[in-house]
């Protein structure tokens, strides 16, 4: 079995960046997000196999997460 944890880590590097970007937060509270999310379960499940998908399409999942739990 492979060991995906360099892959999983720049995936979350990368949409904590782009978290920060686009609401305009510090990257310590983006990490904070992504961290209260869902997501970052799916991330970090190696059967979820995000970690062979682009950090723009994970963080369209984290969007799609936070439009669902504000209701919109």
């Amino acid at each position: 079995m492979m060991d995906h944890t360099l892959s999983k880590t720049l995936i979350i590097i990368n949409v904590t960046e782009l978290i920060a970007e686009k609401y305009r937060v510090s990257i310590e509270e983006a990490r904070e997000q992504l961290y209260n999310s869902k997501l970052i379960k799916l991330i970090e499940n190696d059967d979820a196999e995000l970690y062979g998908e682009s950090p723009l399409y994970v963080f369209s999942l984290f969007e799609q997460e936070k439009s669902h739990v504000n209701g919109n």
